[in-house]
């Protein structure tokens, strides 16, 4: 039975809407003024309130205001008898679902409440839709429903529960940090220390010492022993990021460290022994690294015993409208706001960007969208220039830093097979002889690229 909250200074509007509201299978309970209405939230606990626009003190567009503020869930109904079309928008912007004006019939009143019921029925039930798509596409914070991205999970579930090395790639901004967390939380080091280390944001002068620490005098600062980070991580997981950047004399202590679980602290005469799972991070091509002298090639093969390569955001887009949904709620409760969304036309930018930055970088755009948004959804402004750009994503591509003909092609591709279906309306013969392929070929493609 929905529960209603009639908020009314006149007496008899208040007798009146009890009667046809209980009638009607409706539990009711009335307030003769805005803050009576505000005690009676918590015990009472209405779905819906009924309130008067006009009262003495408290409003009632102050009351749908104060309980957007207070973000309670009950949906308003505001009337009142100088009805005009700008104090009905003054309502809907004041956080008002609907506007009745008095004097008004029985029907309408009842007619606005069902209107209401059917809203809520709705939003409930995307509201679970979306807990279930969410609970599908997430792993240890990790967001995507993309097949590349199951992918991802199902190898992370796997390799977790295996004490053993493992090489995560990919470009800046994809996410590389959050795998090898979520790599820790699902392994039996889970209770463990997780310690992370960015290698290329530390002088090589004081790499060694910050992976392998120091006996005291061991150099000239060096006034007190200090534990480095493969210590610290002991029985737990250690997170070697941008280990491309590793100078090759650290390089071979690394591989001594993974290969016998000791190491020898600057100073010291005497090993240590540590047991730390290490997972590696890179931007950088390995291999090439390993061909150009750059990167040992014993160390290249002991890091690569489990690799797990994380996409860029263009190789998924249908993962956008997720994170843009998750980034939206997680800005909401960060910085306090009630937005509701992303209107039409900033949603078609967003999803049409080729986000070379990755979720890195659709993360920052939706924090600034979010704080300089005015309304109640994110809109087309609120974006940064870049996003309003008219410029087709393939040039956009080509502008970028990116030079590998394979990740390019494939970009290329996929979007050219986007467009085709766009414009046949999906009709996969007529996209085929526009893109000169097969039919079959055609749907073999649509299946890798994850097109619908």
């Amino acid at each position: 039975m929905a529960r209603v909250l009639v908020v009314d200074d006149e007496e008899n509007i208040r007798l009146v809407l009890r009667k046809v509201l209980q009638k009607n299978g409706y539990s009711v309970d009335t307030a003769a003024s805005a803050e009576e209405a505000l005690e009676r939230l918590d015990d009472f606990g209405p779905d819906f309130l009924i309130a008067d626009v006009r009262m003495p003190g408290m409003s009632g567009l102050d009351l749908c205001r104060e309980l957007e503020a207070r973000a309670s869930t009950a949906t308003v109904i505001v009337m009142s008898a100088y009805g005009s079309v700008e104090l009905a928008l003054e309502a809907m912007k004041a956080g008002a679902y609907d506007y009745i004006s008095k004097p008004f019939k029985q029907d309408e009143v009842l007619l606005a409440l069902r209107k209401a019921e059917e809203r809520e029925h709705l939003r409930r039930e995307n509201r679970a839709l979306r807990e279930v798509i969410r609970r599908e596409s997430t792993l240890e914070g990790m967001l995507g429903k993309s097949e590349c991205m199951q992918r991802i999970f199902r190898t992370i579930e796997k390799v977790a529960a295996f004490d053993t090395t493992v090489r995560v790639s990919g470009e800046s901004g994809t996410g590389k940090e959050l795998v090898a967390r979520a790599i820790h939380r699902l392994g039996p080091r889970k209770d463990k220390r997780f310690v992370a280390v960015n290698c290329g944001a530390i002088p090589h002068a004081l790499l060694e010492s910050e992976l392998f620490g120091h006996k005291r005098g061991a150099f000239t600062d060096a006034r007190t022993d200090k534990l480095g980070l493969f210590a610290e991580a002991d029985r737990g997981t250690l997170f070697l990021d941008e280990i491309g950047e590793l100078p090759l004399l650290l390089q071979v202590k690394l591989l001594r460290a993974l290969q016998e679980g000791t190491i020898r602290p600057l100073g010291s005469t005497r090993d240590q022994k540590v047991d730390v799972r290490v997972i590696a991070a890179t931007v950088r091509d390995l291999r090439r690294e390993v061909d150009e002298g750059r990167f040992r090639e014993d160390l290249y093969y002991r890091l690569d015993v489990l690799s797990i390569r994380v996409p860029p955001l263009r190789e998924r887009p249908e993962d956008v409208p997720l994170l843009i949904e998750h980034f939206l709620e997680k800005n909401n409760g960060k910085l306090g706001t009630h937005l509701s969304g992303v209107d039409a036309q900033a949603r078609k930018a967003l999803l049409a960007y080729p986000w070379p930055g990755n979720v890195r970088e659709l993360e920052n755009v939706m924090e600034r969208a979010v704080v300089l948004a005015e309304g109640e959804e994110i809109c087309f402004d609120d974006l940064p220039p870049r996003l309003k750009e008219p410029m087709d994503p393939i040039a956009r591509l080509l502008e970028g830093d990116e030079l590998s003909i394979k990740k390019t092609q494939r970009f290329m591709e996929r979007t050219l097979i986007a467009k085709a279906l766009e414009r046949t309306g999906g009709n996969r013969t007529t996209a085929a002889k526009l893109l000169e392929i097969s039919h079959r070929a055609l749907l073999y493609k649509i299946k890798g690229y994850g097109l619908s």
